[in-house]
């Protein structure tokens, strides 16, 4: 943590929203990201990133500054997910859009029906894990995280959070019709991608 964040931290600690607004400024899209790779729709997205920030914002006073704010925020936004899983949101379905812009031409490039073939298979494919399953794999290839610091975060053992991140591969590679077992990184990039 930077002097800079420090001193936004304190300020926004007493009451200075100008302070908080500039602290979620540092990470609203990267919430936001987080968030929509978690639930896939865009206004759900919207709606747990907000939800993130006002309970950020409301439990700002126990920032106690043992972790970075972003490890504290990101333990806020895991909880978020998880009452959001348990709440049983009316979940909408995906729609795959094409974003075109060259409307003079009626067929979209190959390129363009790859991407979107692709996209809606990895969507499908990450939409059939448990929603626990989903959030331990993002945060193990979106996050970054260790599968130590996953089992603390989800209050569940390493060996658990391997095992949902092994398993969320094996129906990413099923899905995505993909035999070599050595392709992790690369089927994580392209569930973490889109």
């Amino acid at each position: 943590m930077n002097d800079s964040e420090t001193d936004l931290i304190r300020r926004a600690q007493a009451h200075d929203a100008e302070a908080f607004c500039s602290l979620a400024e540092l990470y609203t899209r990267r919430i936001y990201l987080l968030a929509l790779h978690y639930c896939h729709d865009a206004s759900d997205a919207e709606d747990l990133s907000q939800e993130v920030w006002l309970k950020a914002y409301q439990a700002l006073q126990s920032f106690r500054f043992d972790s970075s704010f972003y490890t504290w925020l990101r333990r806020i936004t895991i909880n978020t997910f998880l009452n959001y899983q348990r709440s049983n949101f009316s979940r909408k379905s995906l729609v795959v859009s094409s974003e075109d812009e060259d409307t003079g031409s009626s067929l979209a490039s190959e390129e363009t029906i790859y991407n979107n073939v692709l996209f809606e298979s990895v969507m499908n494919a990450l939409g059939e894990l448990t929603p626990s399953q989903r959030l331990i794999f993002l945060l193990r290839h979106y996050e970054g995280m260790s599968y130590d610091e996953i089992a603390n975060a989800m209050n569940c053992s390493a060996g658990t959070a391997k095992k949902s991140v092994w398993r969320a591969l094996g129906k990413l590679r099923n899905k995505l019709e993909i035999n070599n077992e050595g392709t992790e990184d690369r089927l994580a990039q392209l569930a973490t991608e889109y």
